[in-house]
């Protein structure tokens, strides 16, 4: 090779060097320049309080989609309550009067109402078997929606919403009050010997008359009357299906029967596998037991763990989490835990609290969830009206300081923060006037 070979090669690997290195080093900024993918966050539309709103969009830019900083590019979690949360009024007290004026509820084994709830007290077991007794034999459906059948509709709804017999003697006792609530737990109970699938059929059937009635419509059972109308509400189906245009994971954890809020659930676009409610055991044929699902260190058929302040905490860390054994009763690493909690009553304060960013409560004035709401320690908590019927301001302060908390046996006492302070008690400050 010649000299001037040589030379014009060596100029040609110094110019392809020079080009790589000036490549490598206009890399990042070359990076930069480039535009980057187009991404719109969905947006919601109007008909919240104060600048609930605005919060409430806050929290779908900052954790939908649209951002590229979401660790493994996980979903962030939504939770909400179902009923009042959601819907005006409850879905399952739409279905259990549903069920008494249709005949639907089965006559006990033995006759014996003690096995319908081991919380059921005995002197509500005779009532309901002095009202009931002699309508149909053990297993068969009774009669309910006949005026021979009025009296145990009236004992069944009097110990079912009032927690009491009609002469007012207590219904339940000895339950936990920060993991179940008999009366809640009662009506999955009351469903026994049928399938989940027929369940859905009669809360579908609960669903189109209530939603059909015009609002504040009453329907008669047994020989009195009870709320015949449930309502969907529009801002809670926009926030959801706004989030989960967002790319979030939304749940419904409710107190609830499990197929009665899957029905309830599609109107929202909620699939049913991320419903979570009271879940009860079934035969091998499929047919529902008196006995419930356990969650954390509650077995099966125990029926001390529902879908209820710490037991929603032990389900949505069962359910959504994947985790099992006891550690579902605790609170879970801050990564981990759901980013948006929204409820309405002290039911849901556990799951509202673990909610990392944001929590929504619907005001229904009630005690240990309006003292947290109103005490706002970390600056997350936003609340909101009813969006139907919304309750009147509350005339005194909520007892925080005293008596807003119900201790596992029943005993009130002081709301207190997480690093065991005091809430001192709150005023009423959001309403509709």
């Amino acid at each position: 090779m010649t000299r001037t070979g040589t030379t014009r090669r060596l100029q040609a690997l110094l110019a392809a060097a020079t080009a790589v290195c000036g490549l490598l080093a206009a890399g990042p900024a070359a990076h930069a320049a480039r535009p980057t993918a187009h991404c719109d966050t969905p947006e919601l539309t109007t008909g919240w309080y104060g600048d609930n709103r605005t919060r409430l969009q806050e929290l779908i830019d900052r954790h939908g989609s649209c951002d590229p900083h979401r660790p493994g590019r996980t979903k962030p979690v939504a939770v909400f309550d179902w009923d009042n949360t959601v819907v005006k009024n409850d879905v399952g007290d739409a279905t259990m009067f549903w069920l008494l004026r249709n005949g639907k509820i089965r006559q006990p084994a033995r006759g014996d109402w003690s096995t319908t709830s081991r919380h059921l007290t005995p002197t509500a077991a005779r009532a309901l078997a002095d009202a009931c007794g002699t309508l149909a034999r053990p297993g068969d459906p009774m009669p309910t929606g006949t005026a021979r059948g009025a009296a145990c509709a009236d004992e069944i709804k009097a110990v079912y919403g009032t927690a009491a017999t009609r002469t007012g003697a207590a219904a339940f006792a000895g339950w936990d009050r920060r993991t179940t609530e008999p009366a809640y737990a009662w009506l999955p109970q009351l469903t026994q010997g049928w399938t989940a699938r027929q369940v859905r059929g009669f809360a579908a059937a609960a669903r189109t008359e209530n939603l059909a009635a015009p609002v504040g419509a009453e329907q008669r059972v047994g020989t009195g009357t009870a709320t015949g109308w449930v309502r969907y509400y529009d801002q809670q189906k926009d926030l959801i299906a706004t989030l989960r245009r967002a790319g979030f994971d939304v749940w419904i954890s409710s107190a609830s029967p499990q197929p009665v809020v899957e029905v309830w659930a599609r109107g929202v676009g909620i699939p049913a596998d991320r419903v979570i409610g009271i879940r009860n055991t079934t035969t091998r044929d499929g047919r529902l037991t008196g006995h419930l699902q356990g969650c954390g260190s509650v077995p099966d058929g125990a029926d001390t763990m529902i879908t209820y302040i710490d037991g929603k905490r032990c389900w949505i860390n069962r359910e959504v989490l994947g985790i099992r054994g006891p550690a579902a009763e605790q609170v879970q690493p801050a990564a981990r835990r759901q980013v948006f909690a929204a409820g309405d009553s002290d039911t849901d304060i556990s799951f509202l609290r673990d909610a990392t960013a944001l929590r929504l409560v619907v005001n229904r004035n009630k005690n240990e969830i309006m003292c947290r709401a109103y005490d706002n320690s970390d600056g997350k908590w936003i609340v909101n009206p009813m969006f139907i019927e919304p309750k009147p301001r509350r005339s005194s302060p909520y007892p925080c300081s005293t008596s807003g908390w119900t201790d596992r046996d029943g005993t009130p006492g002081p709301v207190r923060r997480g690093d065991t302070s005091v809430i001192p008690d709150q005023s009423d400050t959001v309403f509709q006037p």
